[in-house]
């Protein structure tokens, strides 16, 4: 039997006009943007009117630590909205806009996968509505401005040694991490050192998903700090005057778009940030808007619970008053088996024991996620070659966690395969048991905060800081920013900063290189090991095998 590619499937799909799926959701034809007829933006006029309505539930999908064998959140994700559409809920799924770095880098396309996709699929994938142009041409008016100022003979006295404001660029580019800029003599302006982060570790990306509406977005952009004084006294993006600028750039970029399922059910796709390097979480306005129009909303979370679901609760749901009443956390056979030791050549043969030393990382999260008060269901993302054994190992060991394991079948069957994960989840809503707090509070300094997520989620012993940055973090805690949030920057593949450091471990070190003030998004970026903001391509990158066929069709994206 011929299994078709994502892309054949999404090709061959029966969309509706986007008209038709805003209906669905009490969204007038007036009130949708439309991009052709199977996308459009929803407006900002609509979603202030919703401000009156009830709020329904809103289900988390997170995972273990990802591996090269696959996960597969997004995909359940869609899945389940499928499945409690198909069990008669009015559901909605919001997910985050893929990047084009890792689209054409390592990961390939992320709009889910087989039978549980969001369409068009090729659009999603690449340009989609422009959003992320609009974010990098925002921030780069910002760093053109900064250099200008400067040029202009620098009333606001920046020190040009300390400008802290990068570029951007959506794309995979280790030769831009540093670089040094205004080269070629007096008519350039004054070199300095500088570099490029990729667009999704923007602070523009963090506000758009956190910013409430324009004017919140305005001020939040002014609030970004783009450089210090020799004094040390923070320069501001409004001191520049640049926020109002930025803010027209980005006026259509902060209206969420609309799509749909492969089964003609809406979702909600609306910013990026990484959960690696950012906070790992679609827009503010994406949730609550869906949250007005339907009784149950689906999220996901960037990479595994330690990043993407610490970062849901931490700062999403507290910056934003949030109240999640259920988590699904995703697992495979494959990348327990990974977890317990095994090579990825060796994935396809039956082996219990791995499974059952790979289930230490999936109860690691278990009892992290738990921490939240908020009900956790296990959903096993299922592959042709698991086998009955393997799936009753974890099936018994969710059980010894107090959990279910629920398997899941999206990818070939779409809603019917995700039927009972979907009636699980209703259950263990409709038990009203949710007890939701984040983590820490905010009265916490900002090293204990950071001590906090490591020793309790990371289950590291201890975490090393040299004297310069507690120096820079006391410094920020006497600005008035020891409020804030962490976000932390670190390996996904690992509770650790060693990313072939697979399992639960523990007894490990947390090594802090560097940490950045977000003053306008409203939390502190903590560069944890090897990270990098701005992501290399793989040795093979994706990109060689992207084409358009003879009759001008998009191959290779997956």
């Amino acid at each position: 039997m011929t299994v078709k590619s994502d892309i054949e499937i999404a090709r061959a799909a029966s969309k509706k006009p986007i008209m038709e799926i805003g209906s669905r959701l009490g969204i007038d034809e007036g009130s949708l943007l439309p991009f052709g007829h199977d996308k459009a933006k929803i407006s900002e006029k609509f979603i202030k009117g919703l401000s009156g309505k009830e709020d329904g539930k809103l289900i988390l999908v997170t995972a273990i630590n990802p591996t090269p064998a696959g996960e597969g959140k997004t995909t359940t994700s869609v899945g389940l909205n499928d499945g409690l559409n198909r069990i008669g809920k009015n559901s909605v799924v919001c997910l985050r806009e893929p990047s084009l770095g890792p689209c054409f880098g390592m990961k390939g396309g992320a709009a889910g996968g087989g039978y549980a996709q969001v369409v068009p699929m090729e659009d999603i994938n690449l340009h989609f509505t422009g959003d992320f142009h609009a974010i990098t041409s925002a921030h780069n008016l910002l760093s053109a401005m900064v250099d200008n100022h400067i040029y202009w003979g620098n009333s606001l006295n920046i020190d040009t040694r300390r400008v802290v404001w990068r570029r951007v660029l959506d794309m995979n580019d280790r030769a831009l991490r540093s670089i040094v800029g205004s080269l070629g003599g007096v008519s350039n302006g004054f070199p300095r050192e500088a570099g490029f982060d990729i667009t999704v570790a923007s602070e523009i990306m963090a506000i758009v998903c956190l910013a409430n509406d324009l004017s919140d977005l305005e001020k939040r952009l002014g609030d970004m700090i783009v450089a210090y004084r020799r004094d040390k006294t923070p320069v501001f993006c409004r001191d520049v005057k640049a926020e109002g600028a930025m803010t027209v750039l980005l006026q259509q970029a902060m209206q969420p778009n609309l799509v749909q399922t492969l089964e003609n059910n809406p979702a909600i796709i609306h910013g990026g940030p990484f959960a690696n390097i950012a906070h790992g979480c679609n827009s503010v306005v994406a949730t609550k808007a869906a949250l007005k129009m339907a009784d149950y909303v689906v999220t996901e979370a960037g990479f595994g619970a330690d990043l993407g679901a610490e970062k849901f609760f931490d700062i999403k749901c507290r910056k934003a008053g949030l109240t999640p009443s259920a988590t699904v956390l995703v697992a495979t056979i494959r990348a327990l088996k990974m977890n317990g030791g095994v090579s990825k050549g060796d994935l396809d043969k039956e082996d219990v024991s791995a499974v059952e030393k790979g289930c230490s990382n999936l109860g690691r999260h278990i009892q992290n996620l738990k921490l939240y008060g908020v009900p956790v269901v296990v959903a096993i993302n299922h592959f042709i070659k698991d086998t009955s054994a393997e799936l009753e190992a974890v099936k018994d060991f969710a059980r010894s966690q107090g959990v279910e394991a629920v398997e899941c079948y999206h990818w070939a069957k779409g809603s019917e395969g995700t039927e009972t994960l979907a009636e699980k989840v209703v259950e263990i809503i409709e038990k009203g048991q949710d007890s939701f707090a984040p983590l820490y509070v905010d009265e916490l300094s900002l090293m204990e905060k950071i001590e906090s997520i490591a020793l309790s989620i990371y289950h590291a012993n201890e975490v090393i800081a040299d004297m310069k940055v507690r120096t820079q973090l006391a410094e920020w805690e006497e600005a008035g920013y020891g409020h804030l949030p962490i976000c932390m920057a670190k390996t996904q593949y690992s509770f650790s900063t060693d990313p072939n450091l697979r399992g639960a471990p523990t007894h490990h070190s947390l090594p802090i290189r560097e940490v950045r003030l977000s003053a306008g998004a409203g939390f502190v970026v903590v560069i944890c090991g090897e990270i990098m903001t701005m992501p290399g391509l793989p040795k093979t990158p994706a990109a060689e095998n992207i084409r358009l066929d003879a009759s001008g069709k998009i191959e290779g994206l997956f």
